[in-house]
């Protein structure tokens, strides 16, 4: 059993109750499912589930409902034994979006508050964009992602209160000793290579085999690519297309995406692409960073929708697509491979999995910065690299950056695997592990004074 934060939203939404409807959005396997069921089965008496895309599949028990009346009928003819009261009967939608008429049938049956309800599925952002008659304020929807670097430590048996010592030091902008540091890169190097995905984990704890890891890469990778298709017919072509287009993509100096490439047409525009982004992007299998034309907090006032990087969910999909079963390619201390797609998707995983939106800034004139978020703390934009090789103290792009005045810019982050946290001006250098203490501002901090 992983252990994941988001149970404890989870837990709460049990045991506290909700005027909502609590909505689980995410990519496919990333553990959604798994985690409602194992909880709900522990707080309620009567455990119902229901998985519309096998019922679309299937009988089609469910397809064309539009009133509450009909749902229980159906709901009865299989389950109508476990109907008893709302505080004792849990009701999970899985993969709710296969039948957007349901998503605003759950306005409904929260009114009716019958029983406790709980829905999951993938594409949520762009179903709910075409379903005509929203369910406004009765969802509460909530985004999962798989397994960041802390989780994946837990699940290597890393007990917290060396988790706890880590966040401290990073707090104090402090460094661990030697052999501390060269524990936690080793398991951020296995993170590397297994991801976060709950099924690669799982087979990583359970045998230590690669090749029986990267098997469920493959079928996870197959699974993302196949979904396109059931998607829309028109568009899953050119959708497969720009999926497996972000591996050599990372490999170009610019890593945007190009238009034109898709299907080798001159003159293509992200006008053209408008739907297939939305798919890669909503689905939650593909990690989107937009850049900036003037990197001043906040961030969002300058946003160009049109220049966009796309990163695969999961670090391991891609050491699977581009080292296959040679750990050493990721392993290796003296390693001459260029690490720096991986180490940048890692980040980019990290950071979207903790809340933060992605953005980058490339002026040649200006400087240059692979991240740039939001920091609330300083009023300002954070500007973040990493470096996976042994030169990460050359950044003269990143240099002309920070001095340039106009930004503001009161510090910026480089990871790396260098064990020391040290500080050049406004740059500070940290392990690249410390990234999974880097949140978004708490909001209990801003209290308006009376």
């Amino acid at each position: 059993m992983l252990r994941r934060k988001i149970q404890n939203t989870i837990q709460d939404y049990y045991r506290l109750g909700s005027n909502k409807v609590l909505l689980l959005d995410g990519a496919r396997q990333i553990g959604k499912s798994f985690i409602i069921r194992y909880e709900g089965k522990r707080y309620f008496k009567n455990y119902i589930e229901i998985n519309f895309l096998e019922d679309k599949n299937g009988d089609r028990l469910f397809a064309g409902i539009s009133t509450t009346k009909d749902f229980y009928l159906k709901l009865s003819t299989f389950a109508g034994d476990k109907m008893g009261a709302k505080e004792d009967t849990l009701v999970f939608l899985d993969e709710i979006q296969t039948y957007p008429e349901l998503l605003t049938l759950l306005k409904f049956l929260k009114d009716e508050d019958r029983f406790t309800y709980i829905a999951s599925g993938s594409l949520l952002g762009v179903t709910l964009n075409k379903t005509l008659s929203k369910p406004g304020g009765r969802i509460q929807k909530v985004k999962m992602y798989s397994l960041d670097f802390e989780e994946f430590l837990w699940a290597n048996r890393v007990g917290e209160e060396v988790i706890s010592y880590l966040q401290e030091q990073f707090s104090k902008e402090e460094s661990i000793d030697e052999s501390l540091h060269n524990k936690f890169l080793d398991l951020f190097k296995k993170y590397l290579l297994i991801g976060g995905l709950p099924d690669a984990v799982n087979t990583f704890i359970e045998t230590s085999n690669i090749v029986a890891v990267r098997a469920v890469h493959d079928g996870i990778y197959e699974l993302y690519k196949g979904d396109a298709s059931q998607y829309d017919d028109v568009n899953s072509l050119k959708i497969k297309r720009i999926y497996e287009m972000i591996p050599s993509n990372m490999e170009n100096k610019k890593k945007r995406l190009h238009y034109n490439e898709i299907e080798s047409k001159k003159g293509k525009r992200s006008s053209d692409y408008i739907a297939e982004l939305e798919y890669l992007i909503s689905s939650g299998i593909s990690l989107e960073v937009l850049a900036v034309s003037n990197p001043k907090f906040p961030l969002r006032e300058s946003e160009q929708k049109t220049l966009i990087k796309l990163y695969l969910n999961d670090v391991g999909l891609l050491t699977n697509i581009l080292y296959r079963y040679n750990i050493n390619a990721v392993i290796a201390s003296d390693n001459t491979i260029n690490l720096g797609a991986v180490y940048e998707t890692v980040i980019a995983q990290e950071l979207n999995s903790h809340g933060f939106t992605l953005r980058y800034y490339d002026n040649k004139a200006k400087g240059e910065v692979d991240f740039l978020v939001d920091d609330y703390d300083t009023l300002s934009a954070l500007p973040i690299e990493v470096k996976s090789g042994h030169d990460f103290r050359r950044h003269r792009a990143l240099d002309k950056f920070v001095q340039n005045e106009d930004y503001h810019i009161k510090k910026a982050i480089i990871f790396s695997n260098d064990r020391n946290v040290t500080q050049n001006g406004k740059i500070i250098y940290m392990p690249v592990y410390y990234v999974m203490f880097l949140k978004p501002s708490n909001p209990e901090s801003f209290i308006i004074p009376t």
